[in-house]
């Protein structure tokens, strides 16, 4: 399926522009997702086997989910678990709805197989994700993966009121997420990234689980997991310092990472013309310093603060890659485009063969065995 899909699916995509692309995808998913027929094909072609792992009191069926960015509007929900994900990142979703920023936003790059993206946190609010989850709900398609919800500040929001924003974000959307992504880490929008200096990431961090733990009591549930996205920009010092706090803090763990706003050496100059491109680039590029920044809060956290793995997994060998250096969780989005629908199915079977090849009952024997702890 990858081959006919490198052959026949991606050069038509080639030809069309990105953004419009995406949305064609996700709105056919969601016709998919929204169909038993369709479900079942999804599966019949794209489903992953088990390879389970429990984090956070959760129990994902496996380690692979899909990162934030690729359904903001939770339009395809049903649709996700059939091609293969372990769990499912909704958003980013703002307090307001947003328009995002001017078109053209997205950018692909097939010889690299890298994404630019300026998007801006596109999305309808708080309120309408929450009102859209609760229909997927009430209508008996609810997926039966975990889900998370990736929570950023509003355009309109200062850093100075952020907190307000994202504590708005959690109330609406809190019932409907297994785990919440605080993310203060996406170059798209103005001065958001100073929120991981460490005065102010700390007061919304306190101000985010006090909202998590009075939704929990109001409820009479347990509080949801709470972890923290960072960028891969960040210095190796402001990393060990975001870690030491999430440690104090007590937070559930950390995504590692969102895009990047550096740019690699290339000589093409079709390449080069997307690499100008202004907006947070993901991809393959991004690979290496990811997997970078799991080792250092791995390291420093000293292995006991799980962390989801994000930033240039495209095959097993990546996925591999990121596991050894300490992630326990992983994510992908830009592989979807270049790889196709089957990217999850072959990912996670891989890591099942490469557990057999090292000798390993589970995956948690492989977290963080490349790593030599500090």
């Amino acid at each position: 399926m990858s081959a006919a899909y490198r052959l026949a699916a991606r050069p038509l995509l080639a030809l069309q522009d990105s953004e419009k692309a995406h949305g064609r995808t996700i709105r056919r998913l969601e016709r998919l997702g929204n169909s038993r027929l369709g479900r079942g094909l999804l599966s019949s072609l794209y489903s992953a086997p088990e390879l389970r792992i429990e984090r956070f009191g959760i129990e994902f069926p496996n380690p692979l989910g899909l990162a934030a960015g690729m359904d903001k509007r939770a339009q395809a929900l049903p649709a996700w678990p059939c091609i293969g994900f372990g769990f499912i990142e909704v958003g980013g979703v703002t307090a307001y709805a947003q328009a995002g920023n001017p078109k053209p936003r997205m950018f692909r790059d097939w010889k690299t197989r890298s994404l630019v993206n300026r998007m801006g946190f596109n999305n309808d609010g708080a309120a309408e994700t929450a009102a859209r989850m609760e229909q997927t709900m009430q209508q008996g398609l609810w997926p039966k993966v975990p889900v998370a919800v990736n929570i950023g500040r509003s355009k309109i929001t200062s850093n100075e009121d952020a907190a307000e924003d994202y504590l708005q974000t959690i109330e609406a959307c809190w019932k409907y997420a297994d785990m919440l992504i605080i993310n203060v880490s996406s170059p798209n929008t103005p001065d958001l990234h100073q929120l991981q200096q460490q005065a102010e990431l700390r007061e919304l961090l306190e101000a985010c689980i006090s909202k998590n733990q009075e939704c929990a009591l109001h409820a009479d549930l347990e509080a949801r997991p709470l972890l923290v996205k960072v960028s891969p920009d960040l210095t190796d010092e402001q990393l060990a310092a975001i870690a030491r706090l999430a440690r104090t803090l007590k937070l559930a763990g950390i995504v590692a990472t969102n895009t990047t706003t550096t740019r690699p050496e290339i000589d093409q100059e079709k390449s080069k013309q997307v690499m100008s491109q202004q907006g947070g680039l993901s991809g393959a590029p991004l690979r290496e310093r990811s997997t970078e920044v799991i080792r250092l809060l791995y390291q420093e956290t000293e292995g006991q603060l799980p962390i989801i793995g994000v930033g240039g997994i495209s095959n097993v060998e990546d996925a591999w890659e990121k596991i050894t250096n300490g992630a326990c969780l992983l994510q992908l989005y830009s592989a979807l485009i270049f790889e196709g629908p089957s990217v999850a199915k072959n990912i996670v079977r891989g890591l099942k063969r490469k557990l057999k090849q090292h000798h390993l009952d589970s995956l948690d024997q492989a977290v963080g065995s490349a790593v030599i702890r500090v």
